[in-house]
Parts: C-alpha cells; structure tokens; sequence
C-alpha cells in the first residue's frame, strides 16, 4: 500500500508540473559561442551593432540550451516565468561584454537574453533559476576561451581558409572535448566558421563529450573571417 501511495504521489507531481508547463528533465547542455564576424558577414543575417558600440573581436555567447540524447530538446517550458533584468542586475555588465546581440534593430541586450531565457532557460528551471542559468553560460564562457585555443594553433581571424580538422583539434587541445563547428555561408557563398558547439552536463557544472552532435556540415576548408 505504502509503494502505491508514492508511486500515485509522483504521477500527481509530474501531472502538476506538465500543467504547468515546468520542464521534467533533460540530459545535457550544448553551450554554443558565435564568432561575431560570420554573423555580420552573411546575407543570411542582418548585422548591428549593440547600442554599446561594436562587440570585441572575439566569441561571444549565443547560449546554453538543454537537449535530450535522442537529439530532440525542450523549448518554451514555463510562460509565466518571463525574463527579468532585475534578477540579472549584477551580471548586465559582463553579459553585455559577453553576450552581445547583433541582430537589428540595435538594442543593448535585453530582448536577445529574454528569447533565450524564456526559450531554453526555461527548461533547466528546477536546477538553474534566472541568474543562475546567466552566471553559468558567464562561467562557461571564461573557461572555454575559444579564441585562445585557436590562436595557440596558428589559426587566426584574418579572412584566410582554414582545415576544419585542424580547428576542431586546436578546440580540443584547448578545451579538453570535441567540438561540434556550424558554419554559415558569406556574400560569396564560401563556408565559413560560424557556431562552435560544446557539451555541459545537466547541473550546467561540468563540460562532457557531447551524447549527440546537431546536424549540418561545413567543408574540409572553411574561411574565418575578420570582425
């Protein structure tokens, strides 16, 4: 009697809970950086420049989205729980320095961090609230200096062609783990260094060897080109 009654007290909990709308689970995070000069040089997007001036030539955040090891994710998980700027008041500084908007028209942030929040933070609600799931991503950023590792192997944001073999292993040296690359295409149509994709476990603590790769390619030679 006693296993019956907790195994009806879950079933209620998790009924509550898709109710109202609250994410039940996921299996990890891809953290995602964006290489600002592929983002402005591509008629895919249009590019401005954040109200604050012109974003740093180097990665920014474009953010961390829990998935599932099947490849699917979850998305838009609690609509009464939107993106509040005063729960992140400490952290507004370093997250324009980190995780600029370049989408037009020009704006300081807000309405980039609120897509992401209320999209995909919303999902790792029960594990990271507002300012923890912003100080995460921050963190992840400081300890995943894509830039550097890149540098460190003679790969530099100068407009040249580069093996995507050898980006993938400069990422890795300098990381630790396997890097899934999205490339997008410029004004010319060439291939071009675009996303770089990382694998965080579920407490957001710990970066892993991604469970599951998105799909998409680039060509064995891809562009990375200036900012």
């Amino acid at each position: 009697m006693k296993f019956k009654c907790i195994a009806l007290i879950n079933f209620l909990v998790l009924q509550c809970l898709a109710i109202l709308g609250v994410s039940k689970g996921f299996d990890f995070f891809y953290f995602v950086q964006q290489w600002p000069g592929s983002y402005c040089d591509s008629d895919k997007f249009s590019c401005c420049y954040p109200t604050t001036g012109k974003p740093a030539a180097d990665f920014s955040i474009h953010g961390l989205w829990p998935n599932y090891r099947n490849g699917s994710y979850p998305q838009n998980c609690d609509p009464n729980n939107p993106f509040n700027e005063s729960e992140t008041s400490d952290l507004i500084s370093s997250m324009r320095r980190n995780w600029p908007s370049l989408s037009c028209p020009s704006s300081s942030g807000e309405s980039f961090w609120s897509h992401e929040w209320e999209k995909h933070g919303t999902c790792s609600e029960s594990l990271l609230d507002q300012h923890s799931y912003f100080q995460t991503a921050l963190t992840l950023r400081q300890q995943t200096n894509i830039l550097q590792s890149l540098k460190s192997a003679g790969i530099i944001p100068d407009g040249g062609s580069y093996s995507l073999a050898n980006i993938k292993d400069a990422i890795k040296n300098g990381t630790g783990y396997t890097p899934w690359i999205e490339c997008n295409e410029d004004s010319s149509g060439n291939s071009q260094l675009y996303q770089v994709y990382l694998c965080v476990d579920s407490s957001g603590s710990n970066l892993i060897e991604c469970p599951i790769f998105p799909k998409g390619k680039c060509g064995s030679e891809i562009e990375f080109p200036t900012f």
